[in-house]
């Protein structure tokens, strides 16, 4: 899968990311996009890297979807670390 699917998935992943973790984060919805975008990539990168997988299935893949939402809530959470409360 390229880098532009991995973007897709990962705008509808920063989303579920958001609606998965409680609290009142700083930023609006283009915050969200950007965390998911990150997240996206960032859990393609851990399917490849770390498990060793060659490339996640396909864009309908449960596998995608469910590295995106992780990589989205990894991203969530270091952002909230670094902004801290406002």
């Amino acid at each position: 899968m390229g880098i532009i699917a991995w973007i897709l998935i990962g705008l509808i992943a920063g989303a579920i990311a958001k609606a998965l973790t409680p609290g009142k984060d700083p930023g609006g919805c283009l915050v969200t996009m950007v965390i998911g975008i990150a997240g996206g990539l960032l859990g393609g990168w851990l399917g490849k890297v770390v498990f060793g997988v060659h490339s996640i299935n396909g864009f309908f893949h449960l596998s995608t979807w469910i590295a995106a939402i992780v990589g989205s809530v990894i991203v969530l959470f270091a952002y909230r670390l670094f902004t801290g409360k406002r």
